[in-house]
């Protein structure tokens, strides 16, 4: 499974905002650097928006694709 977040590990300072600003918890603090948790990121790019140092990016291609229960495509 690819994650639509990447963490930069030269960039990152391990500050922690990125996780503060998850709705998901899809990223937490390893070795004081961001890591993403699998399968909890939908891709709003809160964590790349917030990021100081921007060692975040979102592939927003790789967002969660909902779908609508009872509708019919006729």
């Amino acid at each position: 499974m690819v994650e639509a977040v990447t963490i930069n590990r030269q960039w990152c300072k391990g500050c922690g905002i990125c996780v503060a600003f998850c709705p998901k918890a899809a990223l937490k603090l390893e070795n004081e650097k961001a890591v993403p948790v699998p399968g909890r990121c939908i891709a709003c790019g809160m964590c790349e928006l917030y990021c100081p140092d921007l060692a975040v990016s979102v592939d927003k291609t790789l967002r969660p694709v909902k779908e609508e229960a009872g509708e019919d495509e006729s």
